[in-house]
């Protein structure tokens, strides 16, 4: 896997980025992570996301940790938009976090309409798209929209942890693949 020094800065000094980025029309990498159920001692269930949201339009948001203002306020954007967006639209919300802490989250924000799943075990969403932060095991920050032909159709990332997406260039490419 191929590392990026200088990418993103991380307390002022350049950090290394795990994995290439990832670019519109290329098909979207697969990967497995863990999901919001404790299913015994340390392990968590898995689940392919892509897989589990199949015919949908799908809008992937890497994220450093939930537990922090802007990923938080990202995270309730995303959830109140998904129901305008309505069920052809699947929000899925993938961080590092712990799946038990991205669900104590949740729970408390009133989060229910974004799919939370966790990179924390493996990173391997990290590597094939291209967010995963070598020193600290965060993502930078990126969004993703991904057609229901399984084809990326939008890519950004962020050039500082801090900056939000562009919201309204997220929510128009997943509203003109459903009118498509």
């Amino acid at each position: 896997m191929p590392e990026r020094v200088g990418v993103i800065e991380l307390a002022g000094k350049p950090a290394t980025v795990i994995g290439a980025d990832v670019r519109a029309g290329q098909a979207a990498p697969r990967f497995t992570a863990q999901v919001g159920s404790w299913a015994g001692l340390n392990t968590w269930d898995e689940v392919d996301p892509l897989e589990a949201t199949r015919g949908q339009v799908r809008i992937l948001t890497a994220l450093p940790s939930l537990d922090t203002s802007v990923c938080d306020k990202e995270t309730r954007r995303f959830n109140e938009e998904a129901v305008s967006l309505g069920d052809d639209v699947r929000v899925i919300a993938i961080s590092t976090d712990l799946p038990i802490a991205q669900k104590r989250w949740c729970g408390a924000a009133g989060v229910e309409r974004v799919m939370m799943v966790s990179d924390h075990m493996a990173g391997e969403f990290g590597v094939k798209y291209g967010t995963l932060i070598k020193e600290r095991r965060w993502f930078r920050r990126a969004v993703f929209v991904v057609g229901k032909d399984d084809v990326i159709h939008y890519a950004a990332y962020m050039p500082k942890l801090g900056d939000e997406p562009n919201y309204d260039e997220v929510l128009a490419a997943a509203k003109q693949l459903l009118a498509a």
